[in-house]
């Protein structure tokens, strides 16, 4: 895994079956932070199943940059939050130009309330091409609280 750091749901949907990009060779990806112990390749590549969680609280930014433009037609994203109430907020956008302008596919909230509402499945339908920037950024609880972002899963294909 080539990584750098950089300064409406169901509760229980598993894995749907598709023919998932393989991220490991096809991007770098880039972090504002991790935690050790939930690496970003563990939200990245099938099979994992521990996510991504940063290592420090407020937004943070996860990109992809691919070696070749993408053909993208669907994300697939899970979030998961069994401990802390909380609203979270997402931005999930792409760049043709390496990233020096970017155009939004969405930004959403979440709330989070577990043990209730413990779970963020989203499952977006795109047609997307010649994508050279994949850029997720989360803010992991609006009320400025001190909530690190996680994810447990991003698939494209």
């Amino acid at each position: 895994m080539r990584k750098r750091l950089i300064a409406s749901v169901s509760q229980h949907a598993s894995v749907p079956s598709e023919a998932w990009l393989d991220v490991e060779s096809a991007a770098v990806v880039e972090v504002t932070s991790e935690d050790t112990a939930y690496p970003i390749e563990s939200a990245l590549l099938v099979g994992e199943k521990r996510g991504w969680r940063a290592a420090k609280p407020g937004s943070q930014t996860i990109r992809l940059i691919f070696d070749e433009p993408q053909n993208l037609r669907r994300i697939w994203l899970v979030f998961d939050e069994s401990e802390t109430r909380r609203t979270q907020e997402f931005l999930l956008r792409w760049s043709v130009d390496a990233g020096h302008s970017f155009r939004d596919i969405v930004r959403q909230q979440w709330n989070f309330s577990p043990p209730e509402t413990v779970r963020e499945v989203e499952d977006y339908t795109v047609e997307l091409s010649d994508v050279r920037v994949l850029e997720l950024i989360i803010v992991p609880d609006k009320t400025g609280g001190e909530a690190h972002a996680s994810l447990e899963s991003l698939r494209l294909a």
